[in-house]
C-alpha cells in the first residue's frame, strides 16, 4: 500500500484543505503518515503571507527530497499559486497546484509518478467562478472541526498577496455546508469553526444569501455543541449576526475582528475600509451585546510610513480596547503588492522593536481579560494533554490548563483558579 505524508504551512483554511487532500488519497488506497517518515509521496501545503511562510515552504520540500529523492513531491497552496516558477526550479517538485484544482491530486500525483516532467496545474486564478467542492472522507486529527465555506478575498489590502492568491470569493452551496457539518457532528466533534478567507462575503456570488444563512444552517443540526467563526472583517458584522450571537448559546461568544493598525493615517495606507472610531464603536456594540465576549485580533507594526508618532497613536489606541488576544506581525513586504513599493520603508530592527512593544501590550491585555473570570466556572472543549496536564478553550477563547482526569474531544464545566501560563489553570469543584 503507497503511503503519503501532507504538511501544512499557514492558517486554519490551509489546514482545512490539507485534511481533504489526505481524504483523497485514503480513498484511493493510500496510508497517511507523519511527514517526517519514509512515504512515496509528499504533500506540502504553503503559505505566502509573509517571507517567511515562503521560506518555511522552500525548506520543507527539501526536507521531503532528503527523505526520500525517490518520492513524487507536489506542492500547493498560495506560494505554488503566485510563484509556480519558483517552485518548479526546485530540485524534486514534480506536481505543483496552488489554490485550485486540489481535487485531481492523486490523479495529478499518479501521473507524475508514470512519467517524467513537472505537472502545472496552477492556472489563473483570477478567473475562478465556483467554490471547489471536496468532501470530508475521515475525521480530522483534531479536536476541533474546521468547516472551510468559502474562498477567494476581494479587499485587495495593499500589504496582502492572498487576493492575487486565492482570486475572487466563491462560496460554498448551503446544501453543502449542512451535509459537511452534519459529518463533522456524525464523527463525534463538539465544536465547528466556519473559515474562509474572506469570511463575511460569505453568499455574495449566491444572491441572496449571507453567512447569518450558513450559521442557521450549521446550528439547526442536531447534536453541536458549539458553533465558532474564524477570522471576520469589522465592517462585516451584521446587526443580524450580532443578534445572533447575542441569542444563541452553543453560537461561542468568540470574534476575531483584525484591526491591523490603530493610527488612522496607516488604516488608510493599507487600504483597510473603516477608521479607528468605527472599530471602537463596533468594539463597544459588541460587548454590550455580549456580554463576556472575547474579541482578539490582528496588529502588524512597522508598515511603510509608520512613524514613530504613528507606532505610538496605535500603541494608544489598543490600550484603550479591550482584547482578549492579539496576534502581532512585524510588515513583511510580499512583491506584487502596492505597499511593497511604497516609500519610507521602516527598517527590520525598528520592527523588531515594535513588535516586543505592541507583544508586551498583548500579553497585559489577554492577562487583563482572563483575570476578570477567575473564580468562575465555564465550559472547556478539552483539546490537547502532555504529561498529565490538559489544555483546552472555553467558548470565549480562554486557554484552560488542569491536571484533573478529562477526556480530550469533550467538554467538561471547570472552575477558573489562577493565571497560568498563556491561559488559566481550572480545577473541578462541585457546587
Amino acid at each position: 500500500m503507497p503511503k503519503a505524508a501532507l504538511t501544512t504551512l499557514g492558517c486554519k483554511v490551509n489546514q482545512f484543505e490539507t485534511e481533504t487532500m489526505e481524504g483523497l488519497f485514503r480513498q484511493r488506497g493510500y496510508t497517511i503518515v507523519p511527514f517526517d517518515e519514509t512515504a512515496d509521496v509528499y504533500v506540502i501545503n504553503t503559505c505566502s503571507v509573509t517571507s517567511l511562510g515562503e521560506k518555511k515552504s522552500r525548506q520543507l520540500i527539501r526536507r521531503a527530497r532528503r527523505l526520500n529523492e525517490r518520492a513524487v513531491i507536489a506542492v500547493t497552496g498560495c506560494y505554488a499559486q503566485v510563484s509556480p516558477e519558483e517552485i518548479r526550479a526546485i530540485e524534486g517538485v514534480r506536481v505543483v497546484l496552488g489554490t485550485k484544482e486540489r481535487a485531481g491530486i492523486v490523479d495529478h500525483v499518479e501521473r507524475a509518478a508514470r512519467e517524467a516532467g513537472v505537472f502545472d496545474g496552477t492556472g489563473d486564478i483570477m478567473h475562478a467562478e465556483e467554490f471547489e467542492d471536496i468532501p470530508l472522507f475521515g475525521a480530522p486529527a483534531r479536536t476541533r472541526a474546521f468547516l472551510k465555506i468559502e474562498e477567494g478575498c476581494e479587499n485587495f489590502c495593499s500589504f496582502c498577496i492572498i487576493p492575487y492568491a486565492r482570486g475572487p470569493v466563491r462560496s460554498r452551496l448551503l446544501a453543502s455546508v449542512r451535509r459537511e457539518a452534519a459529518k463533522l457532528i456524525a464523527m463525534g466533534f463538539k465544536e465547528i469553526v466556519l473559515t474562509g478567507i474572506h469570511l463575511g462575503c460569505y453568499g455574495r456570488d449566491l444572491g441572496d444569501v449571507t453567512l447569518v444563512d450558513a450559521v442557521r444552517e450549521v446550528l439547526s443540526l442536531p447534536g453541536l455543541k458549539r458553533l465558532r467563526l474564524g477570522s471576520l472583517e469589522s465592517i462585516e458584522l451584521s446587526d443580524e449576526l450580532l443578534a445572533l450571537l447575542a441569542d444563541e448559546a452553543r453560537f461561542a461568544r468568540h470574534l476575531h475582528l483584525p484591526l491591523q493598525a490603530g493610527a488612522d493615517e496607516i488604516l488608510r495606507a493599507m487600504n483597510r475600509h473603516y477608521d479607528t472610531a468605527k472599530f471602537a464603536a463596533l468594539f463597544e456594540r459588541v460587548e454590550r451585546a455580549v456580554p463576556g465576549v472575547a474579541i482578539s485580533t490582528d496588529i502588524i507594526v512597522g508598515f511603510p510610513g509608520e512613524t514613530q508618532e504613528l507606532f505610538a497613536e496605535s500603541v494608544a489606541f489598543v490600550e484603550r480596547m479591550n482584547f482578549a488576544r492579539m496576534h502581532v506581525f512585524p510588515y513583511s513586504p510580499r512583491q506584487g503588492t502596492p505597499a511593497a513599493g511604497f516609500a519610507a520603508q521602516v527598517p527590520d530592527e525598528e520592527k523588531k522593536e515594535r513588535v516586543r512593544i505592541m507583544q508586551a501590550l498583548a500579553v497585559k491585555k489577554s492577562e487583563a481579560f482572563h483575570a476578570s473570570f477567575l473564580g468562575k466556572r465555564m465550559p472547556v472543549l478539552f483539546e490537547t494533554e502532555r504529561e498529565g496536564v490538559t489544555d483546552g478553550l472555553t467558548e470565549n477563547y480562554i486557554r484552560v490548563y488542569t491536571d484533573a482526569p478529562v477526556v480530550t474531544g469533550e467538554i467538561e464545566e471547570m472552575h477558573l483558579v489562577r493565571l497560568h501560563q498563556d491561559g488559566v489553570w481550572g480545577e473541578r469543584r462541585s457546587g
